[in-house]
């Protein structure tokens, strides 16, 4: 608990630099994220310009915003961008005119069923202009006289930004961990997946002697996890193991899977066993285009096996693509849980392989390599002796870790020192 309660000291203290920002696919708020992002992990930055193809997109012109506001008819000056960045549709066009309210009306965005939440609005492919307000505001507006609208904003040629870091193991085998970094100040659907990717990769650093190279990627939503699959897709279709999508990490709910598309490939049984052995109130769900970046790893092109670990998932909560989806919607002690079970994930995938026992005629004698107490030991752990049997039984060079545990209906982080032992005794 006292580490969880650090970790969530680290998290917070990192939330709250980046959640001012107004990030967006492109522009200096996504830079300046990932600057921050690289004091916990040495990120290496890819720019793509404006205008390069991808697949069956196209990166588009970079888009930076420095101001936006509506004043009213009566002076009042709303939608202020540096009040909440949310005010402004993400990616507008910049404007200075003057409009009445059926020119305004269709520009402003509000949620009825939320009167006083601001609504999450982009426009990244059709140049428009808007601004979002809550509806008891809307509601409030004078109908008569005229507004002015400013928004000094850029859209021009530039660059995508994505980032990512190798962490370099025993083989050239990947492990994959994605995460996006495009929205402006939301909490849980935005910040919680960074934060938690950077501090899984502060844990898996600290491991002298890693099997698997870790590859950690922090890029815009859709967009530049397309520009990053043009760049690298190829070269995980030869060595991806597993891969997962962090989005929707740090709410209390508790934890959903969503299944890659092969349904049962190692980051499947991986999560599923550490979810059914360490926190037994979880969902598994299937793959659904409905979602994020998996979308893109799991097209027919590539078919890579990446599900994605969260809490509640995106669109499943009111407070989802709004203002209510801010820090006091999150928990960073929950958070900090997402941190450890994606941990515990790494730490089983790095033990599970295919175990054979060296002595397969009848059971090995164990009492000469120290490995059986005397039935006298007043320190004798009966369970951890049938653990180590049920191992060395099951140790046949065709079933897994993962295989071996279930059989047993436990936890296969419970093996550890059972492999370190039967290793040092050359069993194994």
């Amino acid at each position: 608990m006292h580490e969880t309660s650090d970790l969530a000291q680290k998290l917070e203290h990192y939330f709250d630099r980046l959640w001012p920002i107004c990030r967006s696919i492109t522009g200096n708020g996504l830079r300046q994220s990932i600057d921050i992002l690289q004091e916990i992990v040495p990120l290496v930055k890819h720019e793509i310009p404006s205008g390069t193809k991808v697949f069956d997109w196209t990166i588009p012109k970079e888009w930076n915003i420095h101001n936006a506001f509506i004043i009213c008819p009566d002076g009042k000056k709303i939608a202020q961008f540096t009040d909440n960045n949310l005010h402004v549709v993400n990616y507008s066009i910049p404007i200075n005119k003057k409009l009445n309210w059926e020119e305004l009306q269709p520009h402003l965005h509000h949620i009825p069923e939320l009167p006083d939440a601001i609504p999450y609005m982009t426009t990244y492919y059709k140049e428009n202009w808007g601004f979002c307000i809550t509806h008891t505001e809307w509601k409030s507006l004078p109908r008569d006289g005229e507004y002015q609208v400013v928004i000094e904003s850029t859209l021009e040629p530039g660059h995508l930004t994505w980032a990512e870091c190798v962490l370099p193991g025993e083989t050239k085998e990947e492990i994959l961990f994605s995460t996006y970094l495009c929205h402006p100040s939301m909490a849980n659907n935005e910040l919680s997946g960074p934060l938690a990717q950077a501090f899984l990769y502060e844990k898996l650093a600290r491991i002298p002697k890693r099997r698997f190279t870790y590859r950690f990627v922090f890029a815009p939503e859709t967009i530049g996890v397309i520009a990053f699959l043009a760049e690298r897709g190829e070269l995980l279709k030869q060595k991806l193991c597993a891969g997962y999508v962090l989005t929707c990490c740090g709410d209390e709910g508790a934890f959903t899977y969503k299944r890659s598309k092969h349904r049962n490939s190692l980051a499947d049984r991986a999560a599923e066993h550490i979810l059914q052995h360490h926190y037994p109130k979880h969902t598994v769900v299937e793959f659904a285009v409905g979602g994020s970046d998996e979308r893109q790893y799991c097209s027919p092109g590539f078919n890579l096996p990446v599900g994605s670990l969260m809490r509640t998932p995106y669109q499943r909560y009111k407070q989802y693509h709004t203002s209510l989806d801010n820090k006091a919607f999150l928990s960073f002690d929950a958070l900090a849980e997402t941190v450890h079970a994606y941990n515990n994930i790494c730490l089983l995938l790095e033990s599970n392989r295919k175990y054979t026992n060296q002595i397969s005629h009848c059971e090995p004698q164990l009492g000469k390599r120290g490995l059986y107490p005397s039935s006298v030991d007043p320190l004798f752990n009966r369970e951890e002796t049938h653990r180590l049997l049920h191992f060395l039984s099951f140790a046949d060079g065709e079933k897994d870790l993962i295989d071996i545990a279930e059989w047993r209906g436990e936890s296969a982080l419970l093996y550890s020192d059972i492999i370190e032992n039967c290793k040092k005794a050359a069993l194994i």
